[in-house]
């Protein structure tokens, strides 16, 4: 059986790179690899921490995963979709409307993100369900969910 062969010259040559430029190259890409990956087992170790932290939700948190996603997203564009070899000119024109977009998306997230449907279109907290909460944190024994204490319910539920 015969070996397969094709008509297309080796990666390298199609690519026009010395050999020395291609270890250069892999070298980049593994430091950014490397840097995507300690990035993200930072992620991890805050996001398996916040929750006993007292992190969760607060907008220091949100800020810190919507700046490293960023950070990583830059090293993806700049690094491995070549955009770093580019002219300062094109790599703003290529960023600026994703930056605009991001920008709009992350600030209706965070501004809209708690409509609710109420008059001030805010999503407002039942200070019942707040003593509740805190009954049950401080071992006051079992409270019953909002709505369904004891006599909220009407006679005519009963029948």
């Amino acid at each position: 059986m015969s070996e397969f062969h094709d008509d297309y010259p080796s990666y390298e040559t199609l690519a026009h790179h010395s050999e020395e430029e291609g270890k250069k190259i892999r070298k980049t890409l593994w430091r950014v690899f490397w840097y995507m990956l300690a990035i993200t087992i930072f992620e991890l170790v805050v996001g398996s921490m916040a929750p006993s932290k007292g992190w969760s939700g607060t907008l220091g948190l949100k800020v810190l995963f919507i700046g490293l996603t960023i950070l990583k997203a830059g090293f993806i564009v700049m690094a491995f979709m070549h955009l770093g070899h580019e002219k300062t000119f094109m790599k703003y024109a290529i960023l600026a409307p994703y930056i605009i977009f991001i920008s709009y998306t992350i600030f209706i997230i965070l501004d809209e993100g708690v409509y609710s449907g109420n008059s001030q279109n805010r999503t407002t907290v039942d200070p019942l369900l707040i003593k509740q909460q805190q009954d049950l944190k401080a071992g006051h024994g079992h409270t019953a969910p909002a709505g369904h204490a004891e006599g909220a319910h009407s006679e005519e539920s009963k029948h």
